[in-house]
């Protein structure tokens, strides 16, 4: 008997919803895409329309004759890609591989992995949404022009395997901007005054105004000269202001809300978010309840939830906290026209608590609690707090105290933010026109900050505001810009900071593709692309209006001259100058061909040259020595004992700093779907 066939993505998402269907079913994965442009070629006949030249992908022979052999033999085929412009675009290849009709009902979507949701979408089967097909086809052609008609530029004027993107490129230049920024920053000289008060409750305050205005201090003969007006007078209180502050609930996640708090609270990067919710959203083996699905679509920048999670929510508020914790939020995004066709991300089923999953893997628990927590706080009663603002006069000065006491929890009862104004913060009862003693006036000299540098978290949020990508495109637009070594992340910091490279590469984009880097010009792109979607906007011809001009900057960058990089001297862990140990002169970074290496900058004269360490930290189970990253001839990447030759210990994967408790060797990091370490020897099969 013939079954009915469903294509889905992935084998652990077949393996779920294989489970849900039963027998009658047969779930298979299209591994990602099947057709694509080609790699060795630009893969757009521009002069006939822009018209996308696919083929499937070189590696995926096997996976695509199985998947004909598989329709062949079925009564019925659904395409069950994920719920967004890629996984619609995945299911528009497979009709044309496959033979179907795109405007047959083939296509099921759900925007989370439970038995339910799979069941009911299997009823509800519809034709393919060309508009979403042509929103990523507008994409991906737009992005393949620029990457592949710039990219050969930047290899011949600057440096062999540089690239160009048109988020990439943009992002990179938000990056250079703040840090031009720092370099420009000069700081000013301020001062603060501080009293403390002497009170059966101790307090302190800060002294902002005079004769009403605000008061600024920019050095210390003028702060010593307040001082003294200050020890002449007394501390009246003039005004005591009690008020009730409300701290309302956060919305629940979007991509970008989920990556930035991630960031924060877990130390994950956007790369790792994005993989260990994907695992989420695909299944997980929750014991005693067997594989499910434990969070919706995590591809989203919509915060709008649907009306059975807001009653299922409600109900485990009640039982759990009581009725003066519950609430009805409704959430409102920022952009009026944002594509709802998601919802926020949020649990799949908000009755599944983190603790069932704390003992699967520490990495799912972390981030399925933090969606946990977000979403049932998001629909919570607001936080209270009784706050007091008192005023305190000498003289022609104003000292000003702010104190706060947290009298409802509310949401802060399962969420709890990381703000210092939410914090309590005692002041006893005062009455005006009472007398106070200063029990100390203390003075502190400080000086102007310039912007921070960005970290993951910080980039994704600037970003989302300056409508620059989507969702989909933050953490992979980070992490190539990481891999091209534009930007760089210090050693033991969260910052990103751009790399002489980067500067380099931005300042060239910025003379000869000003379009590309110009950040209101992406923006405005964006919402045309998005437009193809939700306007029925010819993609086509945003392709022609955009291609006419980028054409002409291509024909002129092409004559421009060849751009020498500088120098950059290597520096140590303490931001010291690295010395050469034959001549005494400092070191240069310079790339070759396997990457980056450090040179004399006496050159001729001296030619000492040195590989760049990157160190682990993990020392050598067989020599003692330091476990630090190399590159081979190859230029592939590896771990090998800073001791070589002598010792020639090595790793492919990265090791960490545990051992194997079977046969004592090192363990590495291997990220896949079921196994996060394995033992760095292959004859032992330990895996965790």
């Amino acid at each position: 008997m013939s079954k009915t066939l469903v294509i889905v993505e992935s084998p652990s998402k077949a393996a779920t919803i294989g489970k849900y269907l039963g027998s009658n079913y047969r779930v298979v994965a299209s591994v990602g895409h099947v057709r694509d442009l080609p790699k060795s070629k630009l893969g757009i006949d521009v002069k006939n329309d822009f018209e996308p030249e696919y083929i499937p992908i070189r590696g995926k022979g096997d996976v695509i004759k199985n998947l004909k052999k598989e329709a062949s033999e079925a009564s019925k085929i659904y395409l069950a890609t994920d719920p967004d412009r890629e996984g619609e675009a995945i299911s528009w290849h497979l009709c044309h591989l496959l033979g179907l009709d795109p405007k047959s009902p083939v296509r099921v979507t759900f925007n989370e992995i439970t038995k339910d949701t799979v069941k009911a979408a299997i009823k509800k089967p519809r034709a393919i949404d060309l508009n979403l097909v042509d929103a990523q086809q507008a994409r991906r052609v737009l992005d393949r022009l620029v990457g592949y008609e710039i990219s050969p530029i930047l290899w011949r004027k600057l440096k062999k395997g540089l690239s160009a993107g048109r988020v990439q490129s943009a992002t990179l230049k938000i990056i250079c901007d703040r840090e031009k920024e720092i370099e420009a920053f000069v700081p000013k000289e301020y001062w603060n005054i501080t009293v403390d008060f002497r009170h059966k409750k101790p307090f302190s305050g800060k002294v902002t105004e005079f004769k009403g205005d605000k008061l600024i201090l920019s050095n210390k003969e003028e702060t010593d000269k307040v001082l003294e007006e200050l020890e002449k007078g007394r501390y009246v209180v003039s005004n005591v202001i009690k008020k009730e502050r409300v701290a309302k609930a956060f919305a629940p996640f979007t991509t970008s809300s989920l990556q930035q708090d991630a960031s924060n609270k877990l130390g994950f990067t956007t790369k790792k978010t994005m993989s260990v919710a994907q695992r989420l959203y695909e299944g997980v083996n929750v014991p005693g309840k067997g594989m499910m699905g434990l969070i919706t679509y995590m591809r989203t920048d919509s915060v709008r939830i649907s009306d059975e999670a807001r009653k299922a929510c409600y109900g485990y508020i009640l039982d759990h906290y009581g009725k003066e914790y519950t609430a009805y939020n409704v959430f409102q995004n920022k952009k009026k026209d944002i594509q709802d066709a998601h919802e926020a991300i949020r649990p799949a089923n908000v009755f599944i608590e983190p603790d069932e999953i704390k003992d699967v893997d520490r990495d799912l628990y972390r981030l399925y609690k933090l969606i946990w927590e977000r979403f049932v706080g998001s629909q919570m009663a607001p936080a209270r707090f009784d706050t007091t603002q008192v005023a305190i006069e000498n003289g022609d000065y104003t000292v000003r105290a702010y104190g706060s006491k947290r009298t409802f929890p509310g949401f802060q009862k399962v969420y709890a933010p990381m703000r210092d104004e939410d914090k309590d913060k005692i002041i006893p009862e005062l009455k005006v026109g009472e007398e106070l003693e200063a029990e100390n006036v203390s003075t502190e000299q400080k000086f102007t900050e310039p912007p921070l540098r960005f970290t993951e978290a910080s980039l994704v949020k600037e970003m989302e505001d300056r409508n620059i990508g989507r969702p989909s495109t933050y953490a992979p637009t980070i992490s190539n810009l990481m891999e091209k070594e534009y930007v760089e992340r210090p050693p033991r910091t969260k910052i990103i900071k751009p790399t002489e490279l980067g500067f380099t590469v931005t300042d060239l984009m910025e003379k000869h593709f000003n379009d590309i880097v110009d950040l209101n010009f992406t923006s405005e792109m964006e919402d045309r692309l998005d437009e193809i979607e939700s306007k029925d906007v010819d993609w086509k011809q945003i392709l022609r209006d955009f291609y006419g001009p980028f054409k002409k900057e291509l024909e002129e960058a092409a004559h421009m001259d060849r751009i020498k990089q500088k120098d950059v001297p290597a520096k140590d862990d303490d931001g010291n100058d690295i010395l050469c140990e034959k001549c005494g002169k400092p070191m240069l970074i310079k790339s070759g061909r396997f990457g980056q290496f450090m040179a004399c900058s006496g050159f001729p004269e001296c030619r000492n040259t040195k590989p760049i360490i990157k160190s682990t930290g993990i020392t050598c189970p067989d020599c003692g020595g330091e476990i630090i990253l190399r590159k081979g001839k190859s230029g592939k990447a590896f771990y090998g004992c800073s001791n070589y030759p002598q010792c020639k210990n090595s790793y492919w994967d990265k090791p960490i700093n545990k051992k194997c408790p079977i046969c004592g060797k090192l363990l590495v990091e291997k990220h896949k779907k079921n196994t996060k370490y394995a033992c760095s020897d292959v004859k032992c099969n330990y895996t965790e």
